[in-house]
């Protein structure tokens, strides 16, 4: 037999039993058994050896390892001393959370009681420091039994007690004519002419607001129900509002042309605001007057200049 023979037989022999592909993950090379077992090259030679590098997956290279889809997937990692703990016990309840729900029906109950015990004091001290109103009027009794004799005041709220009627003050003159002829000019409303510059006015004056009502106020203080001063305070005050009253008919240039102021009178109109329809009270709805007695001008105050 001559060499091509033999080469031949050994072609047509019986094929060497393959040997098992690598595990994925397992690198070639590494470890016993059939994992690790060299796989022969179809069609190689006998004696030529085994194949060195394990078998690659069809259409993926060697040197790109295992598939990921095939790898196990890893198991998360937990720190040391990061793991799930036992939860945390609930605080106990205390005060009011801590009774039944009988005894809390029963505490807030008895806060509520306290509380519009409280309301309703604050208010009865209220009324009775406040100044006479509606309310006290009608209810004026039961709110001196809620106060007396306990919780007795002797203060009051408001001092002087705010006004509850429209107090106009009016003046009208007797104006001497060129000719020497006096005539009397109608009744000028000064309050009227303050209401209307400050109505709608963002910063009125102080004269605009108080000028007029502060020399009213104190000529009323200072004189009596006669209307005749009482002391010096009464003469400076009757100066005072006479000086405004003329300045104001200057300005409205009441002599007319030719025309100067001989004397001046002033008047109050007095009116009481009308009560709410519920409180059921009545008050009178007439105006009343109060005329002071003529007051001669002097030269200086009637051609315009102060002393």
């Amino acid at each position: 037999m001559d060499a091509y023979d033999a080469e031949g037989g050994a072609r047509h022999g019986p094929d060497p039993e393959p040997a098992l592909a690598p595990r994925p993950g397992a690198a070639a090379g590494h470890g016993s058994g059939p994992e690790s077992a060299p796989v022969l090259r179809p069609g190689a030679a006998a004696g030529h050896g085994p194949e060195s590098a394990p078998a690659p997956r069809p259409g993926r290279a060697a040197e790109h390892g295992p598939d990921p889809e095939s790898a196990p997937a890893p198991r998360p990692r937990v720190a040391a001393g990061h793991g799930p703990g036992p939860e945390p016990a609930l605080a106990p309840r205390t005060g009011v959370a801590a009774l039944s729900l009988r005894y809390q029906i029963g505490a807030a109950f008895a806060l509520a009681v306290v509380a519009i015990a409280v309301c309703v004091h604050i208010g009865m001290v209220f009324l009775h420091v406040a100044p006479p109103n509606t309310v006290t009027k009608q209810h004026g009794k039961a709110i001196d039994d809620w106060i007396y004799p306990e919780f007795e005041q002797n203060w009051k709220l408001f001092a002087p007690n705010p006004l509850q009627q429209n107090i106009a003050v009016q003046v009208r003159a007797d104006v001497r004519e060129a000719d020497g002829d006096l005539r009397t000019t109608g009744w000028y409303d000064l309050s009227a002419q303050d209401g209307r510059d400050i109505d709608g006015n963002l910063l009125p004056s102080h004269t605009q607001q108080n000028e007029l009502r502060r020399a009213w106020d104190f000529l009323v203080a200072t004189h009596d129900s006669d209307n005749r001063p009482v002391g010096l305070r009464g003469s400076l005050s009757q100066d005072y509002l006479r000086r405004i009253v003329v300045l104001r008919l200057q300005r409205e240039e009441a002599a007319g042309p030719g025309g100067v102021l001989d004397r001046v009178q002033v008047r109050s109109r007095t009116l009481n605001v009308a009560p709410p329809e519920w409180s059921g009270e009545k008050v009178s709805d007439q105006p009343v007057y109060r005329v002071l007695p003529w007051w001669p001008v002097p030269a200086a105050e009637a051609g315009g200049e102060q002393r």
